[in-house]
């Protein structure tokens, strides 16, 4: 009896984060130009003070986001940038404005075969993957299509979650 090969869908590539929109990177630009934080928020977004939100809440939030956008496309120069102390916000002004034109085009990168496994896999499946001397998506690669049900032998992964990797493996 033959077993059927089943269709492949590719690895869950990260996507990118929503980016604020045209108002809030509008506070957030202004914020950064020396506005005040609460006259920036006041300025191009009223709606959002209130019912307990701080203006520094708000921009936190602007900031997260921009942050998660970069982290999501594997662009640690970028989040990098983005990540500094509020106080010298103005020194920061030109580059993080060079980052927003970025994530603006910016797509997910596709998997390497040469990449860590830490960059597409959760960090549980890491762990255990890890634990068993396979680190690169070329070594889950190998280790999958050459054996069935390869995750037994590898203790922490189970048939189902092991059933995602046997899919994903075969469009690297």
């Amino acid at each position: 009896m033959k077993s059927r090969p089943t269709p492949a869908p590719s690895l869950p590539a990260p996507t990118i984060a929503s980016l604020p929109n045209a108002d809030e990177l509008a506070v957030l630009r202004a914020w950064y130009a020396g506005l005040p934080v609460r006259q920036a928020v006041a300025r191009y977004l009223p709606g959002a003070l209130g019912d307990g939100k701080s203006a520094r809440g708000v921009v936190g939030k602007i900031r997260r986001q921009l942050l998660a956008a970069a982290r999501a496309i594997h662009r640690g120069d970028l989040a990098a940038l983005l990540d500094h102390p509020a106080d010298g916000r103005e020194q920061h002004a030109k580059s993080v404005a060079h980052v927003i034109e970025v994530l603006r085009t910016a797509r997910p990168p596709e998997p390497q075969i040469a990449d860590d496994i830490a960059q597409w896999l959760t960090p549980r499946a890491v762990r255990v993957l890890y634990a068993h001397g396979i680190t690169t998506l070329a070594d889950l690669t190998v280790r999958v299509p050459r054996r069935r049900q390869w995750w037994k032998a590898v203790p922490g992964r189970g048939m189902a979650s092991a059933g995602g990797f046997n899919r994903s493996s075969q469009h690297l």
